[in-house]
């Protein structure tokens, strides 16, 4: 029997330490030999980021016991932190990137010794990093490890360069950094790892520089391989300042395929062997003009949307909002999607003969590494498959809608109404929403189960996911239109949709919130400060000075991303102060909560203490609490569900819905 109460009030089996529990996703997924690897989440262990192998009997244990922690910083957001090979004696062979110290390690699980450090230290600045390692086991007498290898070269986060470099095998570069090989030149800042040609004499890798995001503009760089392993004739083959490449593989016949957004869409195309240096000969047949991504933003180094089967068929994440994994055939341009439940599959892929890995989920599914057999279309979940910790009826049942915006512009968004199998609202009340704007801004909200908006959900509070103006998977242009926007068009479309709900009767204007961290941090504490839409916020790990963020209080891959954001500071200082949320306290009315890591270097907890300064005195209900230990974004199950508790806790108070089973969240004016 269904009863009645009041929104916000519902009992929920979904508590904020399951939520967090289940925080975080497995990522880089990749073969050794017959079996498949990938790093899974430990919010349990201190957030650590442990490596796992599905035998070929179909049993998974872990690689790395506690505390080795396969995560890397390059550009602090990192990426690929291992690669895995087999070995004809002695089993397979990893090398792994150690978060804690960010040195290279190598392991032989199946052997006695434990790890043994490749990369030697450096005690200047950030000292010596690594990301996208791939393994070279003829390089050499023992073999080598290429990858990114990012060097600071003094105390200040923009004191760096990077470079593509050769690792030997045998440990002797551990304790000698000319031991170490530099591959490619510095004339580009930022670099990915080099992909080989099938025959071993050209090596292909994407760069870019400042003021350049490599959403905005990437170049393919390509040299010839020397016997003796280095490269020659580094020279740009395709790409610009105003086209993103994002992926690049070499196929079995010496060409080059390449994710390019250069018609507007990120496309799969080609380079064909003999092309002349610098003209792009793209095949209409691969998937140009469905008016989908075949790809998306290099937050990351070392991600995939597309791999090459042995076949010469091509497994592709494809679509628009929403993602799925297809197999294209290049010759004739058909595209067949894989059948199944999963709307997101993450930027990682890999292929053993016939079958496709992957990692997807879905609005019922948390995510979970699936395998397709493209032989026999069948496809199965290999690990950790999804278990549901709750009866499923307390999930909620995202609808995916457009709403419009300013000047009639769409507006993506994925909403969340309340949801339990045993309570419903009263009739003649609306329920509270909170609006979630996401990180990057480059970023999107994919459609896939997750446990803290079911924490919400479940309790009667609506949540609506917003893909504002600036979010990728929907085109350059709709990414574009945060161009010197941000602070505004992001805040508008926020509020566009948290309004469109009010008006159409789904969402009590009067209960509104928003949250978001990161970069949505900023566009909650903008929304805050910009708006009297809201009647509170959270705002976590967030951006709130633009000014202090653009000259020196961010790390080095963002530093300049505000040239294209805000604009040059240089030509528009005015822009900087007028859309800080520092700037504008005296507008702040309504009460926020502020959540920080003490060691984040991207949004420093410096800018909220200058924050809370410029409040201070004002009367305003508001919370700070920071996590030792805690870097961008949380990690650590504790942290996850301290942080849920004190945003539940900061709308029941303003919302005037009575809970007694969370903390009260102090607020102080």
């Amino acid at each position: 029997m269904v009863s009645t109460a009041a929104y916000g009030t519902w009992p929920s089996p979904i508590d904020a330490a399951l939520a967090a529990s289940h925080d975080g996703r497995p990522e880089f997924v990749g073969d050794v030999g017959d079996e498949v690897w990938w790093t899974e989440p430990r919010p349990s262990e201190g957030g650590r980021r442990a490596l796992v192998r599905r035998r070929a009997d179909g049993t998974t244990a872990s690689v790395l016991p506690a505390p080795w922690n396969a995560r890397s910083r390059v550009i602090e957001y990192g990426g690929r932190p291992w690669a895995g090979a087999p070995r004809e004696e002695g089993g397979p062979l990893v090398v792994f990137v150690h978060h804690p110290d960010q040195r290279l390690y190598a392991y032989a699980p199946d052997g006695p010794d434990g790890p043994w450090p490749l990369s030697p230290v450096s005690d200047i600045g950030g000292g010596l990093r690594w990301v996208d390692p791939q393994l070279h086991l003829d390089r050499g007498t023992h073999g080598e490890v290429w990858c990114v290898l990012e060097e600071f070269t003094g105390e200040s986060p923009t004191d760096v360069r990077r470079v593509i470099a050769a690792v030997p095998l045998d440990g002797s570069a551990a304790g000698d950094r000319s031991a170490v090989r530099e591959l490619s030149g510095d004339r580009h800042r930022f670099v990915t790892g080099p992909k080989l040609s099938f025959d071993g004499r050209r090596a292909a890798w994407i760069a870019w520089d400042h003021p350049q995001m490599p959403w905005d503009g990437t170049v393919v760089m390509v040299a010839e391989v020397t016997e003796d392993g280095s490269f020659t004739g580094e020279r740009p083959m395709v790409g610009d300042i105003d086209e993103s490449v994002v992926q690049v593989e070499w196929d079995r016949d010496g060409s080059l395929l390449f994710v390019s957004d250069v018609g507007g869409w990120w496309e799969l195309q080609r380079i064909r062997p003999d092309a002349v240096a610098g003209a792009v000969v793209p095949s209409s047949r691969l998937c140009s003009g469905r008016g989908e991504e075949f790809g998306g933003p290099l937050w990351k180094i070392g991600l995939h949307w597309f791999r090459l089967l042995d076949s010469g068929l091509i497994a592709v994440i494809h679509g628009r909002g929403t993602t799925r994994l297809g197999v294209l055939d290049p010759e004739t341009g058909e595209l067949v999607d894989v059948a199944g439940p999963w709307t997101a599959w993450a930027e990682t892929l890999a292929v053993q003969d016939t079958r496709v890995i992957g990692i997807a989920a879905s609005p019922h599914s948390s995510y979970e590494v699936v395998e397709l057999d493209t032989a026999t279309g069948h496809t199965r979940t290999i690990g950790p498959p999804h278990q549901d910790a709750v009866d499923p009826a307390y999930y909620p049942e995202p609808q995916i809608r457009t709403f419009t915006g300013p000047g009639g512009r769409e507006i993506h968004a994925h909403v969340h109404p309340p949801r339990h199998p045993a309570v419903t609202g009263p009739r003649d009340e609306l329920p509270p929403y909170v609006i979630w704007a996401h990180g990057g801004p480059t970023g999107r909200d994919p459609v896939a189960l997750d446990l803290e908006i079911a924490y919400f959900t479940s309790r009667g509070i609506g949540v609506a996911e917003v893909n504002y103006g600036g979010s990728t998977g929907y085109g350059r242009l709709y990414r574009e239109r945060l161009r010197e926007q941000w602070g505004v068009v992001d805040v508008e479309d926020c509020a566009a949709v948290a309004l469109g709900l009010a008006e159409e009767g789904s969402a009590d204007r009067e209960r509104l919130a928003i949250r978001g961290g990161s970069a949505g941090g900023w566009t909650a504490a903008a929304s805050l400060t910009g708006t009297d839409v809201y009647a509170c916020g959270a705002i976590i790990y967030p951006i709130l000075d633009l000014e202090g963020w653009a000259t020196g209080e961010t790390h080095d891959f963002e530093s300049r991303y505000l040239e294209s954001l805000v604009g040059p500071l240089a030509e528009v200082p005015e822009r900087y102060r007028e859309r800080s949320p520092i700037n504008r306290t005296d507008r702040l009315t309504v009460p926020f909560v502020l959540l920080q890591g003490l060691d984040d270097p991207i949004c420093p907890p410096v800018q909220c203490e200058r924050f809370l300064a410029a409040l201070e005195g004002r009367g305003v209900p508001h919370a700070y609490i920071t996590f030792e230990g805690e870097s961008h974004g949380f990690r650590r199950a504790d942290t996850v569900r301290r942080a849920l508790e004190a945003e539940l806790s900061l709308y029941a108070q303003t919302f005037g819905i009575d809970r007694t089973d969370i903390p009260r969240l102090e607020l102080k004016k």
